[in-house]
């Protein structure tokens, strides 16, 4: 079906112009090409064609517009004519001529004349009658030029094409192809049309415009890419695959580091809990806590790994808790939290920090949650650097809820759910056995087995289980399927499922696949669960060939790209959320394995006759290791080709004949007129004939195919499943025209072309029509039988994704303006990476098509093609990418021998065409190739059409010559262990090659070489080959003394072609040089400047070429410059470079360096430094500044690198190299002049900085941000020294000391981390709401320290302001498996720096005052003579030190170095700390420049043995003490001279202020009136007195002064940032584990020179002391407490009462009150004290233990604990263990206020559910009052389990002692006895007492009852006994 518009012409159009036309269909637009010069009419005469895949509506709207083209300006439209296709629909052909519209929907005069047609039948089978087309010129033209070719093609007619054909020859035109090889040439639609632009959008022609704009001097036209790879090729050539290496499976260095924290709400009464925590097999515990149900532990785990990336993130961690756990047993599993490594690597900075895992118990499903655990988790691959996030307050943190360990967008309620996977089949298993017994069985018995005995294994989330065994069998059945239990959604990301071969030694995998959860599920809400198949997945691994030791085994675990097809296996996976609430349910997670139902063999979609075609053009650069035998390609697809081990082939179907399938038949038999039922001797040919490659050169050989051309066919038979792929094309035709735009627009941004953002509109116009395209394609077959539920649910999903972004796209191309690109850029990255990640489709059809290259019948080399990439449609965007074109293909070495050097060298070069579709459409399987060829065909296929030939013989040639313009390379790969190389260039192009020459000893090589190749024959048609020449292959060598060239890297480029009917002018020709990038490995490795031409030798011979003009250039010997159009255009510069000095050089050969000298060259020119007499001494030079002059490209992209070598020169006259280095890009030493225009320069009027006096506290709260991105606030508390107290009382004191510590908005924990252990006790500032509470207490400013997070170097740009320093390096670069990295191979530093600027020196500098010209540019410098300094450095503290020990901890203590002082802090370790606190200073006297870089340490120490370092930092002092940002000392926010603040530099503000004035030569400063300052036209003010020690106020000008230095960047033309008083956070490293963060040190240096006054004593730093506390704590009474016991006697429920309490972590020193026996109501009383000592730090909140770790421990471990106050009651019992019965737990710092009776106590109290007002005690210092006592019932809900009255009551230490108590009831301060009922006794002690007490005061009234009723029936008794005695009296009247 297509659409063909036949643009006429355009008439009545005014004024005379270049005209150009855009048609536009279903958001497809095409451009005509442009009319030059045209007047009132305007001949277009073209056409234009969309194949369309789902019939025309008849609403919809062709649309047409006419501009007006301008080369420069954006097009000015003229008109638009839109037209409605009802009667094209109904019709098929109309012919309309209209007016136009303008752009105000206005008529305009100006009319158009267009023709309209629409086939509309599908294109596969019949033909048509061609007078349709003879209206038609355009068309007539292709035919034209296409029926030499066609004459030439057996069996074909002359213009008797189908429409499918004709559709994909003029469909292809108009398709690009992604790949960009160097050139950004307009791709060209016709071969007629030389130079307009073919189908471009409007952005693309105004780039065009620019290019092709006349006065542009050629070298700022087209800079390219260095992201070389990127032209449009036109239909017939894909793009190449640049990587070589594989990159899968090579084994990094990884470190997981778990903290864990605490634990809480644990299920399970009084216990004892241990967290244990594994990463895969490694399992570490922390401590046991005893009977705490929220244990606190802050214990910091590490693992480290050395494996591949994807077996590292399929490794699960698992956090458990179990309970009391010890050497004896295993303990019980209270709850256990899983997830992959995967999960946490994907986390933004690769970390959960202070996040809480919830607990969930595995053998108990239906439980619920278990706890909770608090961790911080972190992976950290090599280079990975973690930054600590922001400390979020504590109360933040106790939302639990709001903190969970789960990744963004998961549910916090996750619901439990089984996994079933389903395994029905295989096929395709590879032999696993020796044949050796089954030979000998089969000669016995004559059985033939398979040999194989599979059965699948399963992994999912750190479990396995795995299906039966199914004995010898190559096609398995098992209908089982494997069910696992966890909780939804998982938090693995991945399954693995496994085929194995089971055997009684080992198992061995023989193919495995993993099942990503994420592409088989949307969690969106309209998402689906889980879901898969039954489909089809295919498996690769190593070879089929059965060795006894498969040295590529590991590709069948999955580790690394597959080498060959393994087998195929079917399976089906679903979810089922579990309804745990359901009794049935088993609620174990145990995995079970059970049968499957059964499924039908068509449910996996129709088998169909699959054909795949391939045709050997060209093979080269052959690997000289296989150059001596005869050398074969095979290609196979599954193990249909395998002719060499497939072994175990499927049979094959037969096409069963079902009613509906006759027609089908009868349609291919009559596809071709006398084609015989092709099915039976259509024999596939899977390998080309044997070949003995030819030599090229030294390294590689070719094969001679010439103008014979081998091919190859196979047939196979898979189910249909193709609408997967083609969805999977549409996607990726889409992600490859986004990204070949994205990177043209970064393209452009890199090298400052001009309207990036207008090409990135055209991008994003072009993806949202792409996606809406996606829409009508993907949605057809909709009731096709065999798709699953994933495909339904897929395509829904993907077509709601497409959707949105197209919309997305719209809106974001309104958005993109030129401030924006680069935003925008990253934001369609994104777009880019979903729709890979969309277009990866899980359930597999056809497996890949793998070339091998096989000598001696052996398996060399391999290259593996998708298949989708191959597969055909009819409808173009379906079309796989490789499919009909010719594919470059670099045939690599499989497995781990891929790995490294021996994987870099290419195998093979294959020029390959590949074709796969269904058989029945195979008519066109020939079309993409390079035309002029006839077929050969195989015997049984003569005169059949459609019969696939064995070989093409071309009839067309062409004769070329190319010339490769090598101008120069840079940043190459060291190769010698000079750190240099002596490279050379070998350019490849068909099967020729050529060297440049070698240049020695350069990392820059500038050849500047053509190279001249003749003679080269190209087959096919000449316009292809103008549009799709091959590509050259470019590879650097380093050329060594002995042995062969060592191999430094490759690139490609594309030629530009010139035909022979082309004239040799602009714009296209001469090209020029573009950079290539330089691949080695999957690494980068420099780039190349160079450029490439290929012209067509006409009918005169050479003499037609452009000349070879140029001298031969007489010093080189016969080797050709590149010519002068294309080499740059050269400009007079001159380079001063100032030599300052070299530092830390390492021996060379054994040898000191003693007296070296630097040699700068750049562009064959340089200039060497003064000699270094004696480096010990004094390693500066004594001349500062020299210069030379170099003759360099005008564009500044072009600059050659300039080489900077160090040879030390020894006796004799030798001389040797001691290192070099080579700075790459001159752009950032170019001097620029300054913009005078700017603000800063601005020297007239005055500017006044105001600063207020006093900063009232109010102020305070805006600098309270305390937050890792911005950069942490520190307060500093005014303790003041108590000499120094100035009337502020000690309660005030105090109050600083916590200020606000509940309301404020920093809470706890948030302080501890925060203030860090510095001088000057420090805290949080008041919160806000602190002004307005207590206006009465003034409270003293605080001043405050600037925490940097990161070095200090990172923030003031390395300090290298002027003062540059250079790596000198020395050896061969390390390749990655060496894991060696470029630290190891600098052997010194030279420091200066480089100025380059056009000859004549520019005015304004020369003219300034005060210019030196012994200086040049470098105005100002200081000398270099050697200086004493005076270097004080301040260690705060370490973070996340590394463990060292067994223990899991480390003995840390501070070891510095500098020049010879090495200072070793060894007696001040700090025991078993990773976080250790050490404040302290370190001064040391060094001189530069002989002793500049001080390295920090971090060391272990240990009892025995030497101390093992942790890690290390080291600070180059000197490039800070000469920078202009003066980092000597930091500048204070406020000048005081007493105090906890004191100014530490020995200068004064105001004496800082004048010295930068002058150095700086600015005017200034001018002091006054009081309180103000002038610099240069800045005015700062500022308070104008100070307080001295006692008190009184004077007058002073330091403080505007500070004010004026604090705002130093402020002041025109020289302003820079001053370094403040700061504190710096620097990584550890140790170089055994380079790359890796061994923790953090954060400390700050100050630096004083030896000459000026001396600095005053060094702060002092020293950790805070905690202060000593204690706690008295009363139980009065209790209440309502739960009865448990039974009573002997009477049955009645009592319980026998105590009280336990201690302080949260201190169980040793738990204190348990009396027993207060038989409690009847629950009421107890007790009166009982009990007193906790304890160590306190106010700041941090928290409690300091020091205790023994263990018996074993050779000295005390210091904890710190939440200060945390527990009380629990408990039933005692004489014979068993007592039972616990409730507890309550305290924070001290907020706790909430107790009840005033017990009847006011609740349990909402302790849940926090109830608004109670919380108290500390620490400000409190008493409290009373009731709370409720909780504990957990049987179904895990708490419940209220009494009440208890108690007192609390803290003192100080001293008042303590005052005030002494006695504990329990003791002395002194005696509590009285409680007043407790009579039977808080035992009975069997005191029996009567007993006795009484039943009796009395129970059982009384009962008692008494009982007598009474016993005298009532007395009396009754005697009335019955005597009564019949009355009644006889009474009768007988006796």
């Amino acid at each position: 079906m297509a659409l063909l518009v036949h643009l006429k012409t355009v008439s009545e159009l005014r004024g005379r112009g270049d005209r150009i036309a855009k048609v536009t269909f279903r958001g497809q637009a095409f451009y005509s090409q442009v009319l030059e010069n045209c007047e009132d009419v305007a001949d277009f005469n073209e056409t234009f064609r969309w194949p369309v895949a789902s019939s025309i509506d008849s609403n919809e709207i062709l649309e047409i517009q006419i501009f007006n083209y301008s080369k420069v300006f954006s097009n000015k439209l003229i008109g638009t004519f839109c037209m409605v296709l009802q009667k094209v629909v109904e019709e098929n052909h109309v012919e309309v001529t209209d007016t136009l519209m303008d752009d105000n929907n206005a008529v305009i005069k100006t009319s158009l004349c267009v023709e309209v047609r629409y086939q509309a039948t599908d294109g596969t089978v019949g033909s048509w009658d061609d007078g349709d087309f003879l209206g038609d010129e355009s068309l007539h033209e292709e035919e034209k030029d296409s029926q030499e070719t066609d004459g030439l093609l057996p069996g074909s007619r002359p213009s008797s094409w189908t429409p499918g054909e004709k559709s994909f020859r003029r469909a292809g035109r108009s398709v690009f192809s992604a790949m960009k090889l160097g050139k950004n040439r307009p791709h060209k639609e016709e071969p007629q049309r030389h130079d307009e632009p073919a189908v471009l959008e409007m952005e693309d022609l105004d780039r065009l415009a620019i290019r092709l704009g006349d006065g542009l001097d050629p070298d700022s036209m087209s800079l390219a890419s260095v992201t070389a790879l990127t032209t449009n090729v036109s239909n017939k050539r894909s793009k190449p695959d640049i990587k070589m290496e594989p990159c899968a499976g090579r084994p990094m260095d990884f470190q997981v580091s778990i903290t864990v924290i605490e634990a809480r709400q644990l299920v399970g009464l009084n216990m004892d809990p241990v967290v244990c925590v594994e990463v895969g097999d490694d399992k570490k515990c922390t401590s046991m806590k005893e009977s705490t149900n929220c244990p606190y532990y802050n214990e910091y785990f590490v693992f480290d790994f050395h494996v591949s990336p994807d077996v590292m993130f399929d490794k699960i961690i698992k956090i458990s808790v179990i309970h009391s756990k010890n050497l004896l047993r295993s303990g019980t599993l209270v709850g256990s939290f899983k997830m992959d490594v995967g999960t946490v690597y994907s986390q933004p900075e690769h970390q959960f920090h202070h996040k809480w895992a919830i607990l969930s118990d595995p053998d108990d499903i239906s439980a619920g949650l278990k706890g909770y655990v608090k961790c911080d988790v972190a992976v950290v691959g090599k280079g990975d650097n973690i930054k600590t996030p922001h400390k979020a307050n504590e109360t933040d943190e106790d939302d639990i809820e709001g903190n969970l360990l789960l990744p963004e967008g998961v549910p916090p309620e996750r619901q439990w759910a089984r996994f079933y996977v389903k395994i029905y089949r295989a096929e395709g298993l590879p032999r696993m056995n020796t044949s050796l017994m089954a030979n000998v069985k089969k000669a016995f018995i004559g059985e033939n087995k398979d040999l194989v005995d599979p059965y699948v294994q399963v992994f999912f989330a750190g479990q396995k289980g795995k299906t039966s065994v199914q004995k010898s069998s190559y096609e398995p059945l098992w209908n089982e399927q494997v069910v696992f239990t966890d909780l939804f959604p998982p938090l693995c990301k991945r399954m693995k499922v496994q085929i194995r071969d089971s055997d009684k030694v080992n198992d061995v995998a023989i193919g495995t696949h993993f099942i990503d959860l994420r592409k088989i599920s949307n969690d969106g809400d309209k998402g689906f669960l889980p879901t898969l198949g039954p489909a089809w997945v295919n498996m690769y691994g190593s070879t089929r060939n059965y060795t006894l030791l498969d040295e590529h085994q590991d590709l069948n675990e999955g580790l690394g790209e597959g080498v060959s097809f393994r087998a195929r296996l079917m399976l089906g996976l679903a979810v089922e959320i579990l309804d745990t609430s359901n009794p049935e349910l088993t609620s174990s997670t145990e995995v079970r394995v059970e049968q499957a139902t059964p499924i039908s063999e068509s449910c996996t979609g129709k088998m169909e006759e699959f054909f795949l075609f391939g045709a050997f053009l060209e093979a080269s650069m052959i690997d000289r290791k296989n150059g001596d035998k005869p050398i074969t390609f095979e290609v196979t697809i599954g193990n249909y080709g395998n002719e060499v081990d497939g072994l175990s082939r499927p049979q094959r179907p037969r096409p069963r004949k079902e009613p509906g399938d006759e027609e089908e038949v009868d349609l291919i038999q009559n596809s071709s007129d006398d084609e015989a039922d092709e099915g039976g001797d259509l024999a596939s040919v899977s390998s080309t004939p044997p070949m003995r490659p030819q030599i090229t050169d030294r390294n590689y050989f070719h094969l001679p195919y010439l103008d014979c051309k081998p091919c190859v066919y196979i047939k196979s038979w898979w189910p249909d499943q193709r609408r997967r792929l083609y969805n999977a094309n549409i996607m990726d035709h889409i992600a490859d025209k986004l990204e070949e735009g994205l990177n043209d627009v970064q393209e452009m941004i890199k090298t400052e072309k001009s309207y990036p953002e207008r090409r990135l509109r055209g991008v994003l116009e072009e993806f949202s029509c792409g996606c809406y395209r996606f829409l009508s394609l993907a949605d057809k077959d909709q009731g096709h039988v065999s798709r699953t539920r994933l495909d339904r649910e897929r395509l829904k999903s993907c077509m709601r994704e497409l959707e949105s972004m197209g919309q997305q796209a719209k809106t974001l191309r309104a958005q993109v303006k030129r401030h924006t690109v680069r935003d925008k850029l990253r934001l369609c990255q994104n777009f880019l990476q979903k729709l890979r990640f969309l277009a990866d489709e899980p359930q597999h059809s056809i497996p890949d098509v793998f070339i091998w290259m096989m000598s001696n019948n052996k398996r060399i080399a391999y290259a593996r093609v998708p298949s989708k990439d191959l597969l055909f449609s009819i409808v173009e965007e379906e079309l796989g990418k490789d499919c009909a074109k010719v594919k470059t293909l670099f045939l690599k070495l499989p497995g781990k021998r891929g790995f490294g050097s021996a994987g870099w060298t290419v195998q093979a070069k294959l020029e390959l065409y590949l074709w796969l579709g269904l058989s029945k459409q195979r008519k066109d399987f020939l079309c993409g190739l390079p035309c002029g060829f006839e077929e050969v065909k195989a015997a049984q296929g003569l005169g059949l059409h459609s019969f696939p030939p064995i070989s093409l013989v071309y009839t067309k040639k062409q004769a070329f010559q190319l010339r490769a313009h090598m101008y120069q390379a840079r940043s190459l790969f060291a190769a010698d262990s000079s750190g240099l190389s002596d490279p050379f260039a070998r350019v490849f192009f068909i099967n020729q090659s050529q060297c440049t020459e070698v240049l020695n000893e350069t990392l820059c090589p500038t050849w500047d070489q053509m190279l001249v190749f003749d003679n080269l024959e190209l087959y096919g048609e000449a316009h292809e080959l103008r549009d799709d020449p091959p590509i050259i292959v470019i590879e650097i060598y380093d050329q060594d003394a002995m042995g062969k060239a060592d191999f430094m890297g490759r690139t490609f480029a594309k030629p530009l072609v010139k035909m022979a009917n082309e004239a040799y002018c602009s714009p296209r020709f001469p090209p020029q040089l573009e950079y290539y990038q330089i691949f080695r490995g999957n690494a980068t490795a420099g780039d190349l400047l160079a450029a490439f031409e290929l012209l067509q030798i006409g009918p005169a011979g050479k003499a037609d070429l452009p000349p070879i003009n140029g001298p031969m250039d007489m010093d080189r010997g016969p080797i050709m410059p590149v010519p002068v159009g294309i080499r740059p255009v050269l400009s007079k510069y001159r380079v001063e470079v100032l030599f300052w000095g070299l530092r830390d050089l390492k021996r060379v050969n054994l040898a000191q360096v003693d007296r070296p000298r630097v040699d700068i060259e750049c562009a064959g020119k340089g200039v060497q430094s003064s000699l270094i007499h004696n480096y010990k001494k004094n390693p500066n030079f004594n001349t500062l500044v020299k210069w030379f002059e170099v003759d360099l490209p005008e564009n500044e992209l072009l600059h050659p690198p300039l080489n900077i070598r160090v040879v030390d020169c020894r006796a004799f006259g030798r001389y040797t190299l001691v290192g070099s280095h080579a700075v790459s890009s001159l752009r950032r030493f170019i001097y620029r002049p300054p913009d005078r225009s700017a603000p800063s320069w601005n020297t007239t009027g005055e500017v006044v900085v105001n600063m207020e006096p006093e900063v009232p506290v109010q102020k305070l709260e805006t600098m309270v941000k305390l937050d890792a991105s911005s950069d942490a606030v520190i307060k500093v508390d005014v303790q003041l020294r108590q000499q120094e107290a100035s009337g502020i009382d000690l309660e005030e004191k105090e109050e600083v000391d916590n200020t606000e510590g509940l309301k404020g908005p920093m809470k706890g924990k948030e302080k501890a981390k925060a203030a860090k252990e510095e001088k000057k006790k420090r805290t949080q500032s008041p919160g806000p709401g602190q002004g307005s509470e207590a206006p009465e207490k003034k409270k003293p400013k605080i001043d405050e320290l600037k925490v940097y997070p990161k070095e200090l170097e990172s923030e003031f740009d390395n300090f290298e302001d002027w003062l540059h320093t250079f790596n000198l390096l020395r050896g061969k670069t390390g390749d990655d498996e060496d894991g060696s990295t470029e630290e190891e191979r600098i052997v010194g530093r030279f420091k200066g720096s480089l100025c380059v600027y056009k000859v004549p020196l520019p005015e304004d500098v020369s003219r300034e005052a005060g210019y030196d010209p012994t200086y040049g540019m470098f105005q100002g410098i200081p000398s270099n003579d050697p200086i004493n300094v005076l270097v004080r450095v301040y260690v705060v503290r370490a973070t996340d030190l590394h463990p060292a020990d067994i223990n899991g901890k480390a003995d840390p203590y501070i070891a510095i170095r500098l020049g010879k002082t090495d200072i070793r802090d060894k007696e001040n370790y700090i025991s078993k700390q990773l976080n250790p606190v050490f404040g302290k200073s370190f001064d040391i006297e060094a001189s530069f420049p002989m002793e500049s870089m001080l390295t920090v340490a971090v060391y272990d120490w240990d009892l025995v043995g030497t101390d093992d370092l942790i890690g290390e930092t080291k600070i180059d002092l000197e490039n800070r003490f000469y920078s202009k940002h003066r980092a000597t000392c930091g500048i204070a926010q406020a000048y005081s001279l007493h105090g906890y603040n004191i100014w530490r530099d020995p200068m004064k503000p105001s004496q800082i202020l004048t010295r930068l004035c002058k150095e700086s030569k600015v005017d200034g400063p001018h002091f006054g009136p009081p309180g103000r300052v002038k610099v240069s036209n800045r005015v700062f003010t500022g308070p104008s007195e100070m307080e001295d020690e006692n008190g009184q106020r004077k007058p002073t000008d330091e403080h505007v002064a500070l004010c004026a230095l604090r705002h130093w960047e402020d002041i025109p033309r020289v302003g820079c940032r001053l370094v403040p008083e700061h504190v710096e956070t620097r990584p550890l490293l140790n170089p055994d584990k380079p790359g890796i963060e061994q923790g953090r040190l954060e400390l700050w240096v100050d630096m004083f020179p030896m000459d000026m006054p001396a600095p005053g004593t060094p702060l002092d730093i020293s950790p805070r002391k905690p202060k000593k506390y204690e706690l008295r704590v009363i139980v009065w009474n209790t209440d309502e407490v739960v009865l448990e016991d039974d009573d002997f006697f009477t049955g009645e429920k009592s319980s026998d009462i105590f009280v336990r309490g201690w302080l949260k972590g201190q169980q040793e020193d738990k204190q348990d009150t009396d027993v207060h026996y038989h409690s009847l109501t629950g009421e107890g009383n007790f009166n009982w004290r009990y007193l906790f000592p304890f160590d306190y730090l106010a700041a941090e909140e928290k409690i300091v233990i020091s205790k023994k770790e263990s018996m074993f421990s050779w000295d005390e471990t210091e904890y710190k604990i939440p200060a945390r106050l527990t009380l629990q009651i408990w039933d005692a019992d004489h014979f068993s263990a007592d039972d616990f019965l409730g507890a309550i737990e305290l924070d001290l710092n907020r706790f909430p206020r107790g009840a005033k009776t017990a009847k006011l106590c609740t349990m909402e109290m302790a849940m926090g559910e109830v608004d109670v007002p919380l108290v500390s005690i620490f400000k409190q210092k008493r409290v009373k009052g009731w709370w409720p006592l909780l504990a957990r019932n049987e179904n895990d809900e708490l419940e209220l389990t009494g009440k208890v009255e108690a007192e609390l009551h803290l003192l100080t230490a001293e008042e303590a002692e005052k005030s002494p108590v006695g504990l329990a009831r003791n002395e002194p301060d005696p509590l009285e006895k409680p007043n407790r009922p009579d039977t808080a006794f035992v009975w069997f002690l005191n029996p009567l007492k007993s006795i009484k007490y039943l009796i009395c005061t129970r059982y009384k009234w009962l008692i008494i009852k009982i007598v009474l009723a016993l005298l009532g029936l007395l009396l009754l008794a005697l009335f019955l006994y005597s009564l019949p005695g009355y009644m006889v009296k009474k009768l007988l009247g006796a």
